[in-house]
């Protein structure tokens, strides 16, 4: 399997994890996929965040991770679609905050950030109990194979 992800930073902020670790971090939540994958991650400020989030969720705050799932536009056959998977849009100051009042390390939200929206883009979801529980195992496994602890630990 290939892995291949853009990083795109749209703000300017330090500390921000390097390119390599989200590529390190996209492989891990992809490891049971089969097949060439490739993403997009997008870094933005809370403006754009807030932005998309409005547009695309109809709320009007910013929030630390959003997914876009490609669709294959109509009349392109699968097999010339390519293996693009979608796109991550993560929010630098929203994953900063979180991480500090979540007493975790920023990479460890980071990372965190990066498998919870590659398993959205590939299908998964939290809106019911039981998926949720699923998505959230799911989510520690890889961070376990990270090493990474518990983001759920409270």
């Amino acid at each position: 399997m290939n892995v291949e992800v853009e990083v795109q930073c749209a703000l300017e902020a330090e500390g921000l994890p390097p390119a390599s670790a989200f590529r390190i971090w996209s492989a891990a939540a992809l490891s049971d996929f089969e097949g060439d994958a490739a993403l997009v991650i997008r870094i933005v400020d809370e403006a754009e965040s807030r932005q998309l989030n409005r547009e695309y969720r109809g709320k009007d705050r910013p929030t630390n991770v959003l997914s876009f799932p490609f669709e294959i536009p109509a009349g392109v056959p699968p097999e010339e679609a390519g293996h693009h998977l979608g796109d991550l849009v993560i929010c630098a100051p929203v994953v900063e905050r979180e991480a500090i009042e979540q007493k975790k390390t920023p990479a460890a939200h980071w990372a965190h950030m990066v498998v919870h929206g590659i398993l959205h883009l590939r299908g998964m979801d939290h809106q019911v109990p039981a998926e949720a529980e699923q998505m959230e195992e799911r989510e520690r496994g890889i961070l376990q194979s990270l090493g990474f602890g518990d983001p759920y630990d409270e």
